[in-house]
């Protein structure tokens, strides 16, 4: 059809010489924000230098490439050969066999959540941990307070000033603590901490959602990293509990994760998973399901757990091994400082208490690689670059910068 007063061979042309005579949609469009990690990565990958040292990763690394455990490579192995597995569609929320094993290593098998089915669980995307807040500016959250947790010259946490950042927020404040292998510090509350913060929580009415996001890669063990969250749900507080199985698994490709939710009455349990389905099924509709399949079978097999177990083990140990030998490669180069809080942290990650301008000489005059903030991700560091990094976190501390 044409336009009034024109002739039917009239056709529009842009500026531009585009036909149809309309701006075009994403003329406007301008550059996201870039995360300071995204830049790390982009400069770690257009350096030239031989010697360069990425010590920002998220995952496990082992000479250099993403370590996978022998075992899930063999269930995998199986289970694309398995006739009884046919594709279709696991329920919005997740297979339920999943999230029945990631709740009972959460929980404990014998919690009295679970016994009392006071507990919903869904399977969600994997990833949320880095970037929490982001996720809670999307969702509409406006008003998010970071609290004090990390302090560079203790280079440890400071419970009084976290307690005092608690005991600030307002009744019914939604409070995000890591129960383990703390991102990016590793630096864990202790037992006899956990204790005073959740007096506070209760006291202050404050709800608490729990990370549990490398599960048994913080002390080797699943039930020593999720103390804290059977602590709370043995109080018989209501909350929220993230689960990523992604770094314990290797499974990067296949990431999966878990959310559950501990009530206080099994009478709100149908209302509440309505919503969370209504929730899930306008952001993903099913969740992935490869990677759950994975984790079901080591969790629910005694043979496959033992052997996991094990490889977990050595992972950890192995980057025990290496904070301990870090710490005494800098005390024999007589590196300014106490360096005892490399072997205190735990987990992959690591927080050197480095300050801006040292983590800046070591990318650029040592090609060594770290978070903007001091930290580190102990398993990128091998025999082949030890040394290397040691002399270079001494350099960036007795160099004038």
């Amino acid at each position: 059809m044409s336009r009034p007063g024109s002739s039917p061979d009239e056709k529009g042309v842009s500026q531009n010489g585009d036909p149809g005579g309309h701006r075009p949609v994403f003329t406007n469009t301008l550059n996201a924000p870039v995360s300071p990690e995204t830049r790390l990565l982009s400069a770690f990958a257009r350096d030239t230098q031989a010697r360069k040292v990425d010590l920002a990763g998220r995952g496990e690394y082992y000479h250099g490439k993403p370590f996978e455990l022998r075992l899930v490579g063999k269930i995998k192995q199986q289970l694309s050969t398995d006739p009884t597995l046919h594709p279709e569609y696991p329920s919005s929320l997740g297979l339920r066999e999943f999230t029945r094993k990631a709740t009972e290593v959460a929980l404990g098998k014998h919690s009295r959540a679970i016994v009392e089915n006071q507990v919903m669980s869904a399977t969600h995307r994997q990833g949320w941990y880095y970037s929490l807040a982001g996720i809670f500016q999307a969702a509409g959250i406006q008003e998010i307070r970071e609290y004090y947790y990390w302090d560079d010259k203790q280079r440890g946490i400071c419970l009084e000033r976290l307690l005092e950042d608690l005991e600030s927020a307002p009744e019914h404040s939604v409070v995000v603590l890591s129960a383990s292998a703390h991102y990016p510090t590793g630096a864990d509350l202790s037992q006899s901490q956990w204790a005073v913060i959740t007096r506070l929580i209760t006291r202050r009415r404050l709800f608490p959602f729990l990370l549990l996001p490398t599960q048994a890669l913080c002390c080797g063990d699943m039930e020593r990293d999720a103390w804290p969250v059977q602590h709370c749900a043995s109080l018989g507080m209501e909350l929220l509990c993230a689960q990523s199985f992604s770094h314990c698994f290797g499974l990067y490709g296949e990431a999966v994760g878990h959310l559950l939710c501990v009530l206080k009455q099994n009478s709100v349990l149908l209302p509440v998973r309505s919503q969370a389905d209504k929730i899930v099924r306008s952001l993903w509709a099913r969740p992935s399901v490869g990677g759950a399949h994975v984790v079901t079978t080591v969790l629910s097999n005694s043979a496959h757990l033992v052997e996991w177990r094990g490889e977990v083990k050595h992972i950890v140990e192995r980057c025990m091994l290496i904070r301990a030998i870090l710490r005494e490669k800098l005390r024999l180069l007589g590196t300014p400082g106490r360096w005892d809080h490399l072997t205190q942290q735990g987990g992959l990650f690591c927080c050197t208490g480095l300050n801006g301008e040292q983590v800046e000489f070591l990318s650029n005059r040592r090609r060594v690689y770290l978070l903007p903030g001091g930290c580190l991700n102990v398993s990128a560091i091998n025999c082949r670059n030890l040394d290397y990094i040691a002399e270079s976190i001494h350099l960036a501390l007795t160099s004038s910068l």
